[in-house]
């Protein structure tokens, strides 16, 4: 019976992804990314002596009861559903089942650790360290101000292009994820950094071919990567003798933080931050809860009060 199924489940995944490949017309990487996901459950039901029309609702619950004594992250988890889900829609097309029993599977709640966040003060701190005498460091004090003031994502900064500035309207023209457009306002501040590092620096630099539009270049003339912006940002970090775990995806995160905070309108801040589902920004909305409870704890005598008693 053991040699059996495994001789179903092979012959099965074999044909799942003869679908997807000629039915569903997938790329090659999305194709194993589904058979990866589902030679997980195929392990499974084969220790378990399951075939694949078998397999009910509370086999596919047991399953992830067992993936989750296995290090495989939840956010895989997540994913490998996906493509469970997929597999028995697969059955269904061939009718070797006749519901699908991934319809009401629950996915695993994940929680989204977010970057530490810097304070205004921290980013004054962190500007602080910098040399704008030096040409090096007084376009890392513009990457600075940009990422903080704007909320840029990291690889947008680096492929931002001299094309997509409009200094004049106050606004930055960006290119994100998919492709998608956005029209991000940035401050006075950072517009005058910018303008003194484009005509005082960045036209003293011998532009490498190919990188002309770029708006920040290193000292040989390329655009920046986004590890050498990671490495900016860390410098500064410990320069300024702040001790938080800060990339620059931080300095993003403290950007939305700021303004929802602050009161801003959930969907501005979802138009500026280049998020497809206002689920995403959502998370700030907890951020400002927690930051609410712990200045009430800190300002509030009644909490005071109820603090000390707990100590």
């Amino acid at each position: 019976m053991e040699k059996d199924i495994v001789l179903v489940w092979n012959r099965t995944i074999h044909d799942f992804e003869m679908f997807l490949k000629l039915e569903k017309g997938l790329l090659p990487n999305s194709i194993d990314a589904y058979i990866h996901d589902v030679s997980y459950l195929s392990e499974y039901s084969r220790k378990v002596g399951l075939l694949p029309e078998e397999i009910k609702l509370t086999d596919l619950q047991d399953f992830l009861k067992d993936l989750n004594t296995t290090e495989i992250a939840l956010t895989t988890q997540c994913r490998m559903i996906s493509g469970i889900r997929m597999f028995f829609k697969y059955l269904l097309v061939e009718d070797a089942i006749q519901e699908n029993p991934a319809d009401l599977l629950d996915v695993p709640r994940t929680t989204r650790k977010l970057p530490d966040v810097l304070s205004n003060a921290e980013i004054d701190r962190m500007l602080a360290t910098l040399d704008n005498s030096k040409p090096d460091e007084a376009r890392n004090t513009v990457i600075i101000e940009v990422l903080y003031g704007c909320g840029l994502r990291v690889s947008e900064l680096v492929e931002l292009t001299l094309s997509q500035l409009y200094l004049d309207e106050e606004c930055l023209l960006i290119t994100g994820k998919g492709n998608k457009q956005r029209w991000v306002p940035i401050n006075s501040r950072a517009i005058k950094l910018l303008e003194n590092y484009i005509s005082l620096v960045r036209t003293q630099i011998s532009v490498k071919p190919g990188n002309e539009n770029y708006v920040f270049l290193n000292h040989r003339g390329t655009k920046l990567s986004r590890v050498y912006v990671f490495m900016i940002i860390k410098k500064a970090v410990e320069k300024a003798g702040i001790h938080k775990t800060v990339s620059p995806h931080s300095l993003r995160h403290s950007f939305a933080t700021e303004l929802v905070q602050n009161g801003a309108d959930l969907r501005a801040v979802q138009d500026m931050l280049g998020h497809s589902s206002i689920t995403t920004t959502e998370i700030y909305t907890h951020v400002s809860r927690s930051y609410l409870r712990k200045t009430i704890r800190e300002y509030h005598p009644r909490y005071r009060k109820t603090n000390s008693e707990n100590d």
